[in-house]
């Protein structure tokens, strides 16, 4: 098995079981931490289990190896082609060049570590530029970093899934209004350079119809490693 295989049961069994809720052969992240959810195997045991840590109406997220197939007691809600990439090279690691680019009255944008206090703003920005589930607790998984304009969260970029050797860059976004001044890319090299200077490599998932994204990332030094699927279900 490749490192990275079932990233998110690798997570929930090694560096981040402290958030996991079990039962039987699957686990799920707490509720108030994120939706993610993993078994060992996509198997029919697997889904009937995954009904013993999840309410019903409430929904849970996969990532599975090939498309979604029904299983009963589950709802289909939503899903994606979600591209894996994973950091391969130094482009984009140099911060300070991203910052030079920006116009006189942007320079004094300061890069701040977000924490509790910051959630209702993160909530509500990724509520608006939906770049994937972001809950009460999920600002605990890893380091959220944020930039301010006139006092207010405009852009933000952080950490979820952590497994050994790998951090995954998550939550990537700008509000619509403050586009188009680099903001992801500051952020983003940013939570890279501080992965990487623990020793570890850089990942993330992307919607594969995400084609801006995708091109920012590729020039970031992210290449394509594996195309996974990603599953909203709804428990009956």
């Amino acid at each position: 098995m490749y490192p990275l295989d079932n990233i998110v049961w690798k997570a929930l069994t090694t560096r981040q079981a402290e958030f996991a809720e079990s039962f039987n052969q699957v686990r799920r992240f707490m509720p108030e931490v994120s939706p993610l959810a993993a078994f060992p195997e996509p198997s029919a045991e697997a889904y009937e289990s995954l009904k013993g840590l999840v309410d019903p109406r409430e929904t849970i997220g996969l990532f599975l190896d090939s498309p979604y197939q029904p299983q009963p007691g589950w709802s289909f809600v939503a899903g994606a082609p979600m591209p894996e990439m994973v950091y391969e090279g130094d482009a984009g690691l140099r911060p300070a060049d991203s910052r030079e680019r920006l116009s006189p009255h942007e320079h004094d944008q300061e890069i701040v570590e977000l924490n509790a206090a910051d959630v209702p703003e993160m909530m509500a920005l990724t509520v608006l530029t939906k770049p994937g589930p972001f809950h009460k607790r999920t600002h605990e998984l890893g380091t959220y970093l944020g930039l301010r304009r006139d006092g207010k969260l405009v852009a933000m970029a952080g950490e979820r899934l952590k497994i050994p050797g790998y951090t995954e860059v998550s939550a990537v976004c700008t509000h619509p209004e403050h586009t188009g001044h680099g903001y992801a890319r500051i952020l983003m090299a940013e939570v890279m350079q501080r992965i990487r200077g623990r020793g570890e490599t850089p990942l993330l998932h992307v919607r594969g119809d995400n084609v801006g994204a995708i091109a920012l990332y590729e020039r970031l030094g992210f290449k394509l490693r594996v195309l996974l699927h990603f599953a909203v279900l709804r428990k009956d």
